[in-house]
């Protein structure tokens, strides 16, 4: 029953911002960190962005300074903001909850489906 969606991704320009979001829905009581990846075709998995239950953040270099995650812990939602995009972030990208704690015990790795994001030059 819980679940985390991606969503806010689509086209955009060379220069353009998107934000996204990542919801977790179901009986949540408590989620831990939180981390943004991507997906390339042919590239592994990228590490973007975590997010700590406390709101503290660490970010790869090749985002730092234009990606920046938040969360609202009130809408259980976390975001992405991506600011200054390149054609190289094009890829899908996908949240992680290391642990999500529900009315009906602990879940731990929780991946979202993903959201596209392409970026034209």
């Amino acid at each position: 029953q819980v679940q985390l969606v991606e969503s806010g991704g689509g086209l955009v320009q060379a220069g353009g911002s998107l934000r996204l979001s990542c919801a977790a829905s179901g009986s949540i009581l408590r989620v831990q960190t939180v981390a943004w990846y991507r997906l390339a075709p042919g590239k592994q998995r990228e590490w973007l962005a975590r997010l700590f239950s406390s709101g503290s953040t660490n970010y790869a270099d090749s985002v730092k300074g234009r990606f920046t995650a938040s969360r609202d812990n009130a809408k259980n939602t976390v975001y992405l903001q991506m600011n200054n995009l390149k054609p190289e972030d094009t890829a899908v990208y996908y949240c992680n909850a290391d642990s999500v704690l529900t009315t009906e015990g602990r879940l731990n790795n929780l991946w979202g489906q993903g959201t596209q994001v392409t970026v034209s030059s």
